[in-house]
């Protein structure tokens, strides 16, 4: 937000401000809030992160890195995947099929409710962010 709003504020102070010393100083001035705004948000942000980090209750310090496990599994996966599909093209093809069919396999509810919890979660924590609490 603060970004949209210096280049008018910069060509207001040009215009209102007569002395380049005092306008210069002016700029100046305005160039430090929007750092230190800056500054605070990326404090806020990551004192949030160190916080969940720090939590003595080991769900909560190890979610969001277990979750990125599993993803970064998944990927990498795909490079020997993409091996095997050079060499046996049909092989490669009853993994995928099988591993859909493994995914298929979890029930519906199950999935629903890991969506809605992870994005209730989520919503919470930037409605928290939002109001100040989770800073």
């Amino acid at each position: 937000m603060w970004q949209a709003l210096i280049a008018p504020v910069f060509s207001l102070i040009d215009k209102l401000i007569p002395d380049p010393k005092a306008r210069e100083a002016a700029k100046l001035q305005l160039m430090q809030a929007e750092g230190q705004q800056a500054l605070q948000e990326i404090q806020a942000s990551l004192s949030a992160i160190v916080t969940e980090a720090q939590s003595a209750d080991p769900w909560t310090s190890r979610a969001r890195p277990s979750f990125l496990y599993v993803i970064y599994v998944l990927i990498l996966a795909a490079v020997p995947m993409g091996v095997v599909y050079a060499y046996d093209p049909a092989t490669a093809k009853s993994v995928t099929e099988g591993f859909h069919a493994w995914l298929a396999a979890i029930p519906e509810p199950l999935i629903q409710l890991f969506g809605v919890g992870y994005l209730g979660y989520t919503g919470a924590r930037s409605f928290d962010k939002w109001r100040g609490v989770g800073k």
